[in-house]
């Protein structure tokens, strides 16, 4: 069964680190606040100036002052700090996020994403994608693996305009978690019941399967 965006977020929690300085991107990527394991500390990091988010508030929490960098309401955990998008913007390209969790339209091969636009659409504009693909080295995008109509996302090439060039070395999607090297997917995770065959059928790049792919556990 293809996971849901809660279950996307719960796994990619299971990447944090203790000590580590986190920026969470606009749609799934934000719901990863509420899954961080016990017994570690991380910061969590908005571009619009804000370090130290806590889990979404509860409606008794509701500051409308205190927004992320997608205009929702958040909590601020201990030890947080309030600053301008300027500062925000040093930290993220100076290479002082340790881990960078993004949403995309597309991924490809070769390590590119495309995340901002689909031409024809109205957009809000690409925010702080562009730095934050430039600026880390450690990304996860977290995506559904194919459209509503069953065509792939994980792509030889991308065919939307890009947000980064080969920046890109893993992906969450609902079916799999998949790393990108050497021009090529490879399987590392498959969500719960779903088939390695079913994860292939909706790949169009090159998918590399090594042994038994185990099944992901939260």
């Amino acid at each position: 069964m293809a996971l849901s965006r809660e279950q996307i977020a719960q796994r990619v929690a299971q990447e944090l680190k203790d000590g580590y300085y986190v920026n969470l991107g606009i749609g799934i990527p934000t719901l990863v606040a509420n899954f961080v394991p016990k017994g570690i500390e991380v910061m969590l990091q908005s571009e619009n100036g804000l370090l130290g988010m806590g889990q979404f508030p509860t409606e008794g929490e509701i500051d409308a002052d205190l927004i992320n960098a997608g205009k929702q309401t958040v909590t601020m955990a201990t030890g947080a700090s309030i600053f301008d998008s300027a500062e925000s913007f040093a930290m993220i390209r100076g290479g002082h996020v340790d881990l960078t969790v993004l949403g995309a339209f597309e991924v490809d091969v070769h390590g590119n994403i495309a995340s901002y636009m689909i031409p024809g659409k109205l957009i809000k504009g690409m925010g702080g994608a562009m730095d934050l693909v430039a600026g880390a080295d450690n990304i996860i995008v977290t995506m559904t693996h194919a459209s509503k109509h069953g065509v792939s996302k994980l792509l030889n090439n991308c065919s939307l305009p890009l947000t980064g060039k080969g920046c890109i070395k893993k992906v969450l999607t609902d079916l799999a978690f998949i790393e990108i090297k050497q021009g090529k997917f490879h399987l590392l995770e498959r969500a719960p019941g779903v088939t390695v065959e079913e994860i292939i059928k909706l790949t169009e790049g090159e998918l590399i399967v090594n042994g038994n792919i185990p099944e992901m556990k939260f």
